[in-house]
């Protein structure tokens, strides 16, 4: 168990290696992947886009993994106050609740499986991502970091598609 232990380790520190440190290539958006950006570096996550009210309602219930560059994009029609509870799923998440400039605002770390409190956003979210739990501080995102997708209207986009 010993050896195996540190492989896996090396194995996901090297996953995060590729997410973490300005070494991510933004490259051109697409619906299923997510970029996002801050003074730490950059990360990339392969997503699902929840953006009709059944797909947001059945989100990532019932699943019993998430790769650790894998997640789901909640998008809203516009801002409004978001909340989100664990009801039916079976894994630890982080929440991260981005405002309609892609914006992160805050960020509901390690919501845990079963958990029927909600995990509130605040008001003027229009998308959250959903990540495995602990990701967000391992990597180090944190609010002000900005995301990149076409999902946020370019137009008030912090970080749009057609920037470099």
């Amino acid at each position: 168990m010993g050896n195996g232990d540190i492989s896996i380790k090396r194995l996901i520190g090297a996953a995060l290696l590729v997410l973490v440190g300005g070494a991510v290539s933004a490259g051109p958006c697409s619906e299923d992947v997510v970029h996002l950006r801050g003074p730490g570096g950059e990360a990339l996550f392969r997503v699902e886009v929840a953006d009709t009210d059944a797909a947001r309602a059945q989100g990532l219930m019932h699943r019993e993994s998430l790769p650790t560059s894998a997640g789901m994009l909640f998008v809203y029609p516009s801002p409004r106050p978001v909340g989100f509870w664990m009801k039916n799923t079976l894994i630890p998440l982080d929440m991260i609740f981005m405002d309609a400039s892609g914006t992160v605002r805050r960020i509901g770390h390690e919501a845990q499986p079963h958990d029927e409190r909600p995990v509130m956003g605040g008001d003027g979210i229009q998308t959250v991502l959903e990540i495995n739990g602990g990701l967000a501080r391992r990597i180090g995102i944190s609010e002000g970091w900005e995301m990149r997708h076409p999902a946020v209207d370019q137009d008030a986009a912090a970080w749009p598609c057609a920037a470099d």
